[in-house]
């Protein structure tokens, strides 16, 4: 391992360079299946599935704002997920169609979360924000019971777009399975799609590493490597970009060693049109969209923060801009609609 080290500690150019492969060719893969996360008509029906138009679209969204943040303007990459973002901003009817949504289930949460990765890009639309301000005042609204991460979702959602409550972040924080800091060895697959979430949220998907408390980073940093070995381990692809995620968003630099091992496995995992399957699928053919756009999404964007803070860029760590600010760290004023 130690041929593959700098003095720094950090890994050399070669193995970056490896990381930036997986980032170019997640991308390249999802421009290329960009008409596989349109919204069809079933996206405004009342027995519609969330689960097959909105979510993959906000996700898609999500993934390339972050990935635009952490990236220079002169880098292509940068223009590829720009792109992709306008295309989803346009899927929406440039916001028109979160107001419909609005009309049709004022209470559900999807809408304003999805809507609130767009508004967080300067991507904004004033009509659906009024008419999400008037039901958030309503205690029909703040009344909802949601699980305590998803309650940790919904209040980022709400601030993004200009909402804000007295509940406190920290209060659903407590009630998470990471914020109760659990034996490490109760950790599983349901509980680590939660903690990766709650460190999303907590850390406005990787703009502010100083979102997460200092006691719960010291929490991460001692258990992290072997929860994301054992996912590794077991390949559980997805779950394992999403810890390689929390990795790059804590405050502390990541572990060379742990980081190269972990990368070379997901590089062996890519297809060779650069997606990458949710999980260990043998020498099965490529999966279809549905089963390896999320794992390819989290793979680019996990590539994208470690790239970033192997190269040295992590000296601007903790200052990126509030949350419902539309600037980010390189100058830029969001998203062209």
């Amino acid at each position: 391992m130690g041929d593959a080290m700098g003095r720094s500690g950090r890994m050399t150019a070669v193995d970056v360079q490896k990381i930036r492969e997986v980032e170019t060719t997640a991308l390249a893969w999802l421009s290329a299946h960009r008409g596989d996360f349109a919204l069809g008509d079933d996206a405004l029906t009342a027995d519609g599935q969330v689960d097959l138009t909105w979510k993959p679209l906000g996700e898609l969204a999500q993934t390339c704002a972050s990935i635009r943040l952490h990236t220079a303007p002169s880098d292509p990459v940068h223009a590829c997920v720009s792109d992709l973002l306008r295309f989803a901003w346009q899927q929406t009817g440039r916001g028109q169609l979160f107001l419909h949504l609005q009309r049709l289930e004022p209470f559900a949460t999807y809408p304003l979360e999805v809507y609130s990765v767009f508004a967080a890009a300067g991507l904004r639309h004033a009509g659906y924000e009024a008419a999400a301000a008037t039901v958030a005042r309503t205690r029909g609204w703040r009344s909802t019971e949601q699980e305590p991460t998803r309650r940790l979702g919904v209040l980022r959602a709400e601030r993004r777009s200009g909402i804000h409550r007295p509940e406190q972040s920290a209060q659903a924080l407590r009630r998470t399975w990471l914020g109760g800091r659990p034996e490490p060895w109760t950790f599983e697959r349901p509980s680590g799609y939660a903690l990766t979430h709650v460190v999303f949220h907590l850390t406005d998907w990787g703009r502010t590493t100083e979102g997460v408390p200092a006691g719960l980073a010291a929490y991460l940093a001692d258990w992290l490597p072997p929860w994301l070995d054992t996912c590794l381990d077991a390949g559980m692809w997805d779950l394992g970009c999403e810890l390689l995620v929390v990795a790059g968003s804590l405050p502390g630099p990541p572990d060379s060693v742990i980081l190269q091992d972990a990368w070379a496995r997901i590089a062996r995992a890519r297809y060779d049109s650069g997606a990458l399957p949710e999980e260990d699928v043998g020498a099965a053919p490529e999966p279809d969209f549905h089963h390896c756009y999320h794992s390819t999404l989290m793979a680019a964007f996990a590539a994208a923060l470690t790239v970033e803070r192997l190269t040295g860029d992590e000296d601007s760590a903790g200052l990126w801009p509030d949350a419902g600010a539309t600037q980010n760290r390189y100058g830029e004023q969001g998203v062209p609609g």
